[in-house]
């Protein structure tokens, strides 16, 4: 792939936009927005989670939640992948299938990120725990916008 643009947040690649957000402690219990859709629509080509402070030795799943600014919130992934205990590396990545199990992989060998793109409306892309656990998790999210006015922030 080619960069074509490049700044500290916002790559333009040959495969789509790129937008890195920085790492960041896992939401508490709580579901947290990652991302912001606005202006149009979009097509997620990849979204990657890699662990960048270990994550905490207990059962702790996340799910990963598109929800809209009006209409029904889905849920890209269900709440069964588990990060318990991810080493430094680790990453968390779209299923092959909407609604599936997140997969969950460790720092020495990481699956390639979902075949499946997504069709997003304007609103978040959420991060949801089912526990409290130490850890970060650093997020980049490569997409194509369909409408002209279509972009993601970091949220």
């Amino acid at each position: 792939m080619t960069t074509l643009i490049q700044n500290k947040d916002v790559r333009l690649i040959a495969a789509g936009i790129a937008v890195s957000r920085a790492t960041a402690g896992l939401p508490q219990t709580a579901q947290s927005s990652i991302f912001t859709v606005s202006g149009g629509r979009i097509l997620v080509v990849a979204l990657v989670g890699e662990v960048t402070t270990a994550i905490q030795a207990q059962a702790t799943t996340v799910q990963l939640i598109g929800t809209p600014t009006s209409g029904t919130a889905v849920n890209l992934t269900n709440a069964t992948g588990d990060v318990n205990g991810k080493e430094v590396g680790a990453t968390v990545t779209l299923p092959t299938t909407l609604g599936g199990t997140a997969a969950v992989n460790n720092a020495g060998g990481n699956i390639t990120p979902s075949a499946t793109w997504l069709l997003l409306h304007p609103g978040t892309i959420d991060l949801k725990t089912v526990a409290s656990s130490t850890g970060s998790v650093k997020w980049d999210l490569l997409y194509i916008p369909l409408d002209t006015a279509a972009s993601v922030t970091a949220a």
